[in-house]
């Protein structure tokens, strides 16, 4: 489920030093990456083990479960995504604690950002899976090259940014999404978005999914967000 190219990953960051994870975010989103990001070691676990990212960079000092419990975690799941590890510690033993629990790279701070940006490039490149063309989560179906979105074998009538919600949606099926974790990954340059615009798109979305007769995918997960799925 990756996409190897320069631009354009999804990329999870999980850092519990909320300036330096907000930098790298903006860096991030600036080079063109959508980027999500975890500050705690538990919550970050069921998104890194997800497999919904083309890359991950992964702090090891984290409150909850640090760094080489979660790589460990993720690589025992059968998850392949690249992990890029970041941390304050400068010994040879830590780097080869890193690198044994799964990670792909070791950084060690304070660091450039052009330097993690090449690093990420690297361990990416290195898996050398072919470009993603479809996204699939139950009977709905996105082809990214084409951009068109079915359900079952009824074709969806989706704007762009309809289709990237969806988009968004189904790469985190299963998941909680918040309605910041949405304002952060399609707004990332807007911050003038409401929680009101994106209940919007929600609606329209629901609309779309089930206009054939279909049960609802998207469901309402109350005080927290969005699941796309079966019902919880």
């Amino acid at each position: 489920m990756r996409r190897c190219n320069k631009k354009g990953m999804k990329i999870l960051v999980v850092e519990d030093d909320e300036r330096l994870a907000a930098l790298l975010r903006r860096g991030l989103s600036e080079s063109g990456h959508v980027v999500d990001v975890e500050h705690e070691g538990c919550a970050a676990e069921a998104l890194i083990t997800s497999g919904a990212y083309d890359a991950v960079v992964l702090d090891v000092l984290l409150p909850g479960k640090d760094g080489f419990s979660l790589a460990a975690a993720a690589r025992a799941a059968g998850v392949a995504t690249p992990i890029l590890m970041l941390t304050a510690r400068d010994t040879a033993e830590d780097a080869a604690t890193g690198l044994d629990a799964g990670a792909d790279d070791y950084l060690r701070k304070p660091f450039s950002f052009r330097e993690l940006e090449a690093r990420l490039r690297a361990i990416v490149r290195r898996e050398g899976d072919p470009p993603t063309r479809e996204l699939q989560a139950g009977d709905v179906v996105l082809d990214l090259a084409a951009r068109r979105a079915r359900r079952g074998e009824r074709l969806l009538d989706l704007t762009a940014r309809e289709f990237a919600f969806l988009e968004y949606f189904v790469r985190h099926a299963g998941l909680v999404v918040t309605r910041r974790m949405l304002e952060d990954a399609l707004w990332e340059r807007d911050r003038e978005t409401s929680s009101n615009v994106i209940e919007v798109y929600v609606r329209r979305l629901r609309a779309k999914l089930s206009a054939g007769g279909e049960p609802q995918i998207l469901h309402t997960v109350r005080g927290a967000g969005y699941r796309f799925g079966s019902p919880p």
